[in-house]
């Protein structure tokens, strides 16, 4: 097994600094490492060159920053010119890593959402109609824009078009040529505390970390996934994130699923802890 990570833009035969921990995890687990140019993918302009420094024949797991699922695809076109499976499809990635692939498996475990396809206003509107009134948050398939909650996430009752509708302009100007997919509103469900982000591999939770946003919080003892299990591992799917919030009446709640190649570390969770819970170097 290989694990390919991001070249670092100034010193392309290096890792880009960000992955750098995680490579040299990798190798100290006796783990080979390759960089490929992740700018070459997002630019749609990825050739041989692109995955030039992978070496023929292997079995790959991607670490790196987020992909859109046809830059993703064209990632697993150009490794399969080498020789080079990586453990998760196109297909698989794009159910990982946009909404519309995950949810109906873990819907009892999430807010309830509804989503469109393109970023019509008239779709809009009527996926505002089709949740019911009350509050919700936006975003889209793969993303949201939490850290401008006022403007572009929440939306304190859809029943008020208008101002739900500027909230969704605002939402799509800023996620520009980002915007994956369509809108999704996912009704408002209070939380109380830190996310934990947890990371799963054929269906089995490996790891249980704090979430990026709060590397300092870290799980508290109690936490329990046995409710979820069942339906997490109904998605069949070889690396994803949970992410789990707890609901102001003790309930704990999904509120993300994201592919575990393009989640990131929590930094109080040590490279190496990563890697061997992943079992990488055993697959």
């Amino acid at each position: 097994m290989m694990l390919l990570v991001p070249a670092d833009v100034l010193r392309p035969r290096r890792p880009d600094e960000h992955f750098a921990d995680e490579a040299e995890a990798a190798r100290q687990a006796g783990i080979g490492v390759a960089v490929i140019d992740h700018d070459a993918f997002v630019r749609g302009q990825a050739d041989g060159t692109a995955v030039g420094r992978v070496p023929e024949g292997a079995d790959a797991v991607y670490r790196g920053w987020m992909l859109r699922s046809e830059q993703y695809a064209a990632l697993v076109r150009a490794v399969a010119g080498r020789g080079v499976s990586l453990r998760t499809s196109h297909e698989q990635y794009r159910r990982a890593h946009e909404l519309p692939g995950w949810y109906s498996a873990i819907e009892g475990h999430t807010p309830e959402s509804v989503w469109t396809s393109g970023d019509d206003r008239r779709d809009f509107l009527q996926a505002c109609a089709a949740l019911g009134a009350g509050p919700a948050v936006l975003r889209d398939y793969s993303k949201s824009m939490k850290h401008y909650w006022h403007e572009a996430s929440f939306i304190p009752d859809v029943v008020d078009r208008d101002a739900a509708w500027r909230v969704a302009s605002r939402f799509r100007q800023l996620r520009g040529d980002d915007y994956a997919g369509g809108f999704v509103l996912r009704r408002f469900e209070s939380f109380v505390g830190a996310e934990v982000r947890t990371w799963w591999v054929e269906g089995s939770c490996r790891l249980v970390t704090a979430h990026p946003d709060t590397p300092e919080h870290q799980p508290a003892a109690e936490f329990d996934l046995t409710a979820v299990e069942a339906s997490v591992r109904a998605l069949d799917l070889p690396f994803v994130t949970v992410d789990f919030a707890l609901r102001d009446d003790g309930r704990w709640r999904i509120v993300e699923i994201g592919d575990g190649q393009v989640s990131d570390r929590p930094r109080s969770t040590p490279a190496a802890e990563l890697i061997a819970a992943l079992n990488i170097e055993d697959r």
